[in-house]
């Protein structure tokens, strides 16, 4: 856990700076490397994803959620080994409770891998999405917002490489041409006396983008026990530290545990989350950080309960059963007695 963040708000960097010239580039990495480790979380500008292109996932993420219930359940996550679809507000876990949100899931649109006996299970996470039949431009909408939020993902983890003290290209071999791309749409219904929109948790991947809209909800815990607001700001992402991005520098940054309160009743709130994975075959290295940084690595925090593991796909897999019991029970049932 971050110890010593003494404001009451995230800080914002600017992702432009980082192409701005030498003074601006140095500068920047600075402040990354600073708000990384120091908070985990920051509001990112500069990012380059247009504010048109923000509003239409906005917009296209409401009318599917609009959608009549039977259209969304056509499309639901338990049909899909994948781990790809719609889950109804309490389906999701979160610390063995239920989150009280509908949502939306889409991964890489990739073909799915074929399966023989000695196939490693993980290899099931990569296949095609599910797509509503009555809303078209849901998928090339989304699909296009995943291409440029990889792209400007990968921007930003070649900055954290050197604001690590790393070679520019130190993490593109966790990438490579699979990166694993995750989106997910994410409707919160007010209700009196639900607390739990999402439980506190940590997320898994490398890096995690949310774009909010105007409700607030998601808090981080910057201190053990001092939670503070990631107030929406107009045009900005709110950028947070992955596992294995932990994994990768042995805790010298470490992921930020959050959560989301449940708006009031009569009010909900919208939110939309871009997660950069590591492709699934991957094994997630300990980088060898220059002597200064290393000597302030504090070690990867794991939960003996939930541990860590460096095999990628072996990881996200866990990660999901956890979370999904019913397509765990129904596409795993092997697997039945991990749950």
């Amino acid at each position: 856990m971050k110890r010593g963040y003494s404001s009451d708000s995230l800080p914002i960097l600017d992702l432009s700076r980082y192409d701005a010239g030498t003074i601006q580039k140095t500068q920047f990495l600075a402040d990354l490397r600073g708000a990384a480790r120091d908070v985990g979380f920051f509001y990112l500008t500069g990012h380059g994803i247009s504010a048109e292109l923000l509003l239409q996932v906005q917009h296209l993420s409401h009318r599917f959620f609009a959608l009549p219930e039977q259209e969304k359940l056509a499309v639901a996550m338990v049909n899909s080994p994948h781990f790809r679809g719609y889950n109804r507000a309490g389906a999701e876990l979160t610390g063995g409770a239920p989150d009280w949100r509908e949502q939306f899931d889409i991964g890489a649109e990739r073909e799915a891998l074929p399966a023989a006996p000695d196939t490693p299970l993980w290899t099931r996470l990569q296949g095609p999405n599910q797509w509503p039949r009555s809303l078209p431009e849901l998928r090339p909408t989304l699909l296009r917002w995943q291409a440029e939020m990889t792209l400007m993902a990968r921007r930003l983890a070649r900055a954290f490489s050197e604001a690590l003290g790393l070679p520019e290209s130190a993490f593109d071999s966790l990438y490579e041409d699979k990166p694993n791309q995750h989106i997910k749409l994410c409707r919160y219904p007010g209700q009196a006396g639900q607390a739990q929109g999402v439980g506190a948790h940590k997320d898994a991947g490398f890096l995690t983008f949310l774009l909010q809209d105007r409700q607030r909800g998601l808090q981080v815990e910057v201190e053990p026990g001092r939670w503070i607001d990631a107030v929406p700001l107009e045009g900005t992402l709110v950028v947070n530290i992955g596992e294995l991005l932990e994994l990768a520098t042995d805790g010298y940054l470490r992921a930020t545990t959050h959560r989301v309160l449940a708006p009031p009743s009569g009010e909900d709130r919208l939110s939309v989350a871009f997660f950069l994975g590591a492709r699934l075959d991957a094994v997630v290295p300990r980088y060898a950080l220059p002597a200064p940084l290393a000597a302030q690595a504090r070690g990867v925090a794991t939960d003996p309960a939930n541990p860590l593991f460096r095999e990628v796909g072996f990881n996200y897999l866990k990660g999901r059963l956890r979370s999904h019991p019913d397509v765990a029970l129904r596409h795993y049932p092997e697997l039945e007695h991990h749950l």
